[in-house]
């Protein structure tokens, strides 16, 4: 028997999520809301049908901020079953580009595939052809003080 993962489930230790449907997929989304990530830590394995990102995701499922600074961790973002890549409003030339995540959602076709959408911060997205939804969210370091010393905040 399986359970769903909660926020609980990650206070201390590292994710390791999975999604294979949209309600999956909109907590990985919510878990990765504001990542921050150089355009050099993009890959697209075409052979592979595999898109991976190495993000410095905030760590919004730790309810301990109000004993410690707020945290960050590198985590890895792969998304398979991806048969084209596209962008929108991205300087892919610019190595030196850091880029911030706002959000991942997806567009089913009929068929089961669709469009995974990568919204990013300043009006950028990418958007991934996939033949199936499977995505998966890994943190792959130990959490480290974030550098701006703060949560992000979306208040205007």
């Amino acid at each position: 028997m399986s359970q769903d993962a909660t926020f609980e489930d990650g206070r201390e230790r590292p994710l390791n999520l999975g999604a294979q449907d949209t309600d999956d997929l909109r907590v990985i989304s919510s878990l990765a809301q504001d990542a921050v990530f150089p355009i050099t830590e993009m890959r697209w394995q075409a052979r592979q049908h595999r898109f991976a990102m190495l993000l410095n995701r905030f760590r919004w499922e730790d309810d301990a901020r109000d004993r410690h600074a707020p945290e960050r961790v590198q985590s890895l973002l792969v998304v398979d079953n991806v048969v084209a890549v596209s962008s929108q409003g991205i300087d892919r030339g610019d190595q030196d580009l850091i880029l911030s995540l706002l959000a991942i959602e997806f567009s089913p076709a009929d068929d089961g595939a669709g469009d995974l959408v990568l919204t990013l911060a300043g009006d950028g997205a990418l958007r991934l052809r996939i033949e199936a939804l499977d995505v998966t969210l890994k943190d792959v370091t130990r959490p480290y003080v974030a550098p701006s010393g703060k949560a992000p905040d979306h208040r205007e």
